[in-house]
């Protein structure tokens, strides 16, 4: 089964975190590609990137004539934003619960786990059956 763990930072503490010693900052790295590491030898990793700061981000609709409407971001009301995700194919939704877990302990200040939150969900193959 196919699961995405999106990793979601608080809009404030990210950019605290970017403010951290160059050490602890590498540590949080380390963390993330030992875990991509880990990850591709078990089998279980199909994807896994991290994404550009929300003041890179733009949000496009359809205009009602045709064309996009674009705003630049980052959004104030947003609380937290997306920051990367893995794609990984586990034998349930345990492991991927396991793996989020694991995710959320990476280092930050001083090598405290940071605990920020990792959305799970199962990435479906079709619509459902019953539709």
């Amino acid at each position: 089964m196919k699961y995405m763990l999106l990793m979601m930072a608080p809009a404030g503490g990210w950019a605290k975190f970017m403010t951290l010693p160059p050490e602890d900052i590498r540590a949080h790295i380390s963390f993330m590609k030992k875990l991509n590491v880990d990850l591709t030898s078990a089998g279980e990793l199909v994807d896994a990137q991290g994404l550009a700061f929300p003041s890179q981000a733009k949000l496009v609709t359809a205009k009602a004539g045709g064309g996009p409407a674009v705003s630049d971001g980052p959004f104030p009301e947003s609380k937290e934003f997306l920051a990367g995700y893995w794609i990984v194919d586990v034998p349930d939704e345990a492991r991927a619960i396991a793996l989020a877990a694991h995710i959320s302990t990476a280092p930050g200040a001083g090598g405290s786990p940071m605990r920020f939150p990792v959305e799970v969900r199962q990435v479906m193959a079709g619509p459902p059956e019953d539709l």
